[in-house]
């Protein structure tokens, strides 16, 4: 795995940009599996279709894991100091999800310099699924 440098950035600088392919039916199953989550809402249509939805949909933590791997990939897990995240809308079978993350604020925390990096995961037409944060050791 590599990871990008992020030993100066500035306040601004987009860090995080992971685009992953459309969520699947197939998606669905092997993360309700992995997880343990088998709420039908999210694998079985007819279930969904009688909760007045149009079909099942993505599991939030699915998108959250897709956001944590996105950070990751860009910054070594062992500088890592936080992660949150708050969740904005349901991710919708077939989202294309993107993944971003600028530096929102430089802080020093016990003489560590860290950046404070705003996240958001959202769908192909720009809805946001996930408003994130993570500190980052620099």
């Amino acid at each position: 795995m590599t990871h990008q440098s992020t030993s100066s950035p500035a306040v601004g600088d987009l860090v995080i940009n992971k685009t992953f392919p459309p969520i699947n039916r197939t998606t669905l199953g092997l993360y309700a599996g992995a997880s343990g989550d088998h709420n039908p809402i999210h694998i079985d249509i007819d279930f969904a279709k009688q909760a007045g939805f149009p079909d099942v949909f993505s599991h939030g933590m699915l998108v959250m894991g897709l956001l944590g791997q996105a950070v990751t990939d860009a910054v070594a897990p062992d500088r890592l100091r936080s992660f949150s995240t708050r969740f904005v809308a349901i991710t919708q079978l077939g989202a294309k999800i993107t993944c971003e993350g600028a530096v929102a604020e430089l802080i020093e925390t016990n003489g560590e310099k860290r950046a404070r990096l705003a996240l958001t995961a959202k769908d192909e037409i720009g809805d946001i699924k996930l408003a994130s944060e993570a500190i980052i050791a620099l």
